[in-house]
């Protein structure tokens, strides 16, 4: 690995760090000594990253630095073409579009030199015997979630009982044969569960829902830690 390449590496190492990390952690995931990254910290520092810490204590990258150009390594370019593949397989028209741009931005980065002449990806996504595609109504809730809308939704429960409500979208969760979206109920006041397969959108409301996305879907976090319970729970009558 060339200084610059291990400098991006690096760069990317602090990036997925929150907590401080040692100049030893950081020589034994890049493979050098640490006195390379002592000097490598400095050349960075001098380049004008933020890399707050020091030797002996730690080091992380500090808020607000750019990238205006990113570098991946041939893995990471695998790993974005693997899942942008089941994107393309299992996603919405909208998301099908999004990810076919976003692979002929990495197809640009192999053709540049990101990856060795002739190389291939090594991952490859394939639909399961249970391929199931998005339904219409998944773009337009999570168009909603982007611009914080609330909806107004019929929803059938496992019997089929139907119920309407309105609802404040905060995330859509993918399993490998359902979708389930997490959303407030203004008619309980809590968090519900719903497959997005049995959600009729009647309309997305001009009304924006109040506070930030990011602090609701932070409480729905904390409140539903275990994911995979998500699948069950919207099985059952979201009351």
């Amino acid at each position: 690995m060339s200084r610059t390449s291990r400098l991006f590496e690096l760069i990317g190492v602090l990036r997925a760090r929150r907590l401080l990390v040692t100049a030893l952690e950081l020589s034994a995931e890049l493979g050098v000594s640490p006195r390379s990254i002592y000097r490598d910290i400095e050349t960075l520092r001098a380049l004008g990253a933020p890399v707050e810490g020091q030797a002996g204590v730690g080091y992380r990258l500090g808020a607000g630095f750019f990238l205006p150009q990113l570098a991946f390594t041939q893995e990471e370019l695998d790993v974005l073409a693997l899942g942008l593949g089941w994107v393309r397989q299992r996603g919405d028209p909208d998301l099908v579009r999004s990810g076919e741009s976003a692979l002929a931005k990495i197809d640009a980065a192999r053709g540049s030199g990101a990856m060795p002449d002739g190389a291939s990806p090594a991952l490859l996504a394939a639909a399961s015997l249970s391929r199931r595609a998005d339904a219409e109504q998944v773009a337009v809730l999570r168009h909603a979630i982007r611009r914080q809308r609330k909806v107004a939704i019929a929803y059938r429960d496992a019997e089929g009982k139907p119920t309407e409500r309105v609802i404040w979208p905060i995330a859509i969760v993918y399993f490998d044969e359902v979708r389930v979206l997490a959303a407030w109920c203004e008619r309980r006041s809590a968090f519900r569960h719903f497959r997005v397969d049995r959600v009729e959108v009647r309309a997305v409301l001009e009304e924006r829902y109040p506070g930030r996305r990011h602090a609701l879907f932070t409480r729905w976090r904390e409140q539903d830690r275990d994911w995979r319970s998500l699948l069950t729970i919207s099985d059952a009558s979201p009351a």
